[in-house]
């Protein structure tokens, strides 16, 4: 990789810290220098002038402490001076140590149970989950963000792979069992219940409308089944005569709840019910109806069908800001909030429940979680990982040669005063 390469991966912040850690370098660099040129001065004239034994000494620790803490600083990153020694350029040498050895004090640190427990101890997530919910303005803003991942979602799906799914379940749950049995006891049960009244009113008023607005409809089944011999106006009385007849038993069945009929059609319910579950006859005939519709092609139109309308119908609602599934998801959340507020039962209950959901999850992917860390930094560049953490830390560590710099020259000047003064007394 390139320094140009290089450089177009550095963000706006890491540009900025290089110009820093350049300057630190420089300032580093230069109190080297200044020390190497104060101490070639002091060396020079030191026999004319005794103070500048001192002086010599001081600059002589500082470069001392300069050129050490620079070795240590260099070796980190680099081979100093591009020489291979041993233990140097650790960083890029030592990268995916490095890595595991983060993830491990990561995952023994912080992703353990008592340390998550005791952190979301310190605060109750659904305390301020419901605070922010219970703002109208948050609970639309929850709905919208979660009408757009549900139409994400809704795009994702393969219509081939839904419809496919739907025909699965239904022929898992549906129609790999009998039919005949659970029919015969759901009609019986609801037979049992006079539901079935219900179910003949409503023929009966389909029947009434349809022939009300159909009233010739009969003079096909009636006038042309007359003899031919018969006049014409005869066939236009019996017409009407039966339609009349019609139209009064129909209303004379609805308004008469124990019409021979209703009870004609409540003994014939009882009696296929009773069949359904019973008569080894009936229930073949059922499966053969069931055989026949999962051989033809109406399955999977059928799960087509109504894949197509549910998901429709989806995509129409959660685009309209003002469709009633985002108004009752708006409705939902806003509840969700005032009830989380005011109700510290249920939210120390989630709490509880948060706090082992995240317990559990650590407890059982930690190594998992750790292990994004030392798989991360092992696909990493050591290149560019040396010069990421050198971006981060190498200011700092220039300080590390300031005052190796500051603290040699005291070193050094501290032992030239005491081995002077140990001189003079043993002299």
């Amino acid at each position: 990789m390139t320094s140009t390469t290089r450089d177009t991966l550095l963000t706006e912040a890491d540009l900025e810290r290089r110009a820093a850690l350049r300057r630190m370098k420089a300032l580093a660099t230069a109190l080297l220098v200044l020390s190497a040129i104060v101490f070639a001065v002091a060396f020079a004239l030191e026999d004319q002038y005794a103070w500048l034994g001192y002086v010599r000494s001081a600059a002589e620790g500082a470069m001392v402490g300069a050129l050490a803490d620079w070795f240590a600083v260099t070796a980190l990153f680099r081979h100093p001076l591009g020489l291979r020694i041993p233990h140097t350029a650790i960083i890029p040498n030592r990268k995916d140590e490095i890595g595991v050895s983060l993830g491990e004090f990561v995952e023994q640190n912080f992703l353990s149970d008592e340390v998550v427990r005791s952190k979301l101890a310190t605060f109750s997530v659904a305390d301020r989950v419901g605070a922010w919910l219970a703002d109208p303005a948050n609970a639309e803003r929850a709905s919208a963000e979660g009408a757009v991942m549900a139409q994400g979602l809704l795009r994702f799906f393969s219509d081939s792979d839904v419809e496919s799914l739907i025909e699965r379940l239904a022929r898992e749950y549906l129609f790999d069992r009998e039919w005949a049995p659970a029919l015969g006891r759901v009609g019986s049960e609801l037979v049992a219940a006079d539901q079935q009244r219900a179910v003949v009113d409503a023929l009966l008023d389909a029947a009434e409308t349809w022939l009300t607005e159909h009233p010739d409809a009969l003079g096909e089944v009636v006038s042309t089944r007359l003899p031919r011999w018969v006049p014409g106006f005869v066939g236009d009385l019996a017409d009407e005569r039966a339609h009349r007849e019609l139209m009064g038993l129909l209303h004379a069945v609805r308004d008469d709840p124990e019409h021979p009929m209703r009870v004609a059609i409540d003994g014939y319910l009882v009696d296929l019910t009773d069949r359904l579950q019973h008569d080894p006859a009936m229930a073949d005939r059922v499966e053969q109806i069931k055989a026949e519709f999962l051989e033809s092609p109406r399955l999977r139109s059928f799960a087509g069908q109504l894949w197509g309308a549910v998901k429709s119908t989806l995509a129409e609602s959660l685009a309209d800001p003002a469709s009633e599934l985002r108004s009752a998801a708006t409705s939902a959340l806003l509840d969700v909030g005032v009830r989380l507020s005011n109700d510290p039962a249920l939210s120390a209950k989630i709490d509880a429940w948060i706090a082992d959901a995240a317990g559990y999850a650590v407890q059982k992917y930690r190594h998992d979680l750790a292990s994004v860390i030392s798989d991360t930094v092992q696909r990493w560049d050591a290149r560019e990982t040396t010069q990421k953490i050198e971006l981060q830390v190498g200011r700092d560590l220039q300080f590390i040669r300031i005052n190796g710099t500051v603290v040699g020259a005291i070193a050094g000047v501290g032992i030239y005063a005491i081995a002077t003064g140990v001189h003079a007394l043993l002299a």
